[in-house]
């Protein structure tokens, strides 16, 4: 597994008035990736972020720009995502006719290909896709809407996928990014990466609180800790 910890905050919690000036301090505050959810009010039930702000806001992130697309159907997103300035996509397989498909378009455009996987979504979903996979996104809330509480039950199913993606890193050589979001603190984080995450969607946890860089710190000092 690896022990390279990303950070992500969730611009879901950000505040949207001024939305380039707190993804520029959040990215001074030591932000890895800025997690970017669109939601379209039909796969889930909120409407949030199109592929205009996403370009808006590339010039402000110094990071790679992490696009959680929460929308059905989604090859024509994909598409415009990847020319708005994403670096990484994930989709849910809900929400696709063809995933092998959409992650190739994925792929093809110069972007790196994720699943998401919700709460009841199984684990075997990801089994005839790895190759195609540069992350797995574990929700941790049911989608749709920020501020949510973990659920507890998402630890035993990060260990499940862990042991999946080591298996294959070891076949293919390959690492596959391992993702959590819904309900990351600085009192979980420890427990979400110690079970097997490497990379952490954080919103009202960051954008909640005054000082950005001093819960990054303090995230960073758990993880240091596992």
């Amino acid at each position: 597994m690896s022990t390279l910890f990303r950070i992500a905050p969730s611009i879901l919690s950000a505040d949207f008035a001024r939305l380039g000036e707190e993804v520029s301090r959040v990215v001074e505050a030591g932000a890895d990736l800025i997690h970017f959810d669109v939601m379209d009010n039909h796969y889930v039930p909120n409407l949030t972020f199109g592929p205009m702000v996403c370009a808006a806001l590339k010039p402000y992130a110094a990071v790679p720009v992490d696009v959680h697309l929460m929308v059905e159907p989604v090859d024509d997103l994909i598409q415009s995502f990847a020319k708005a300035g994403a670096d990484i996509i994930t989709f849910h397989p809900e929400a696709s006719r063809h995933v092998d498909r959409s992650l190739s378009l994925i792929k093809d455009l110069g972007c790196q290909a994720g699943l998401v996987l919700n709460p009841a979504t199984p684990v075997y979903v990801l089994e005839n896709v790895l190759d195609r996979l540069d992350m797995v996104l574990l929700m941790s809330v049911n989608p749709g809407f920020g501020g949510q509480s973990f659920i507890p039950q998402t630890l035993v199913k990060i260990r499940q996928v862990r042991d999946l993606l080591d298996m294959y890193e070891g076949e293919s050589g390959r690492h596959v990014a391992l993702e959590v979001d819904g309900g990351i603190k600085v009192d979980n984080i420890a427990a979400v990466a110690a079970a097997g995450a490497d990379t952490f969607v954080a919103g009202s946890a960051i954008f909640g609180q005054p000082d950005y860089e001093a819960v990054i710190r303090q995230m960073r000092a758990e993880l240091a800790a596992i």
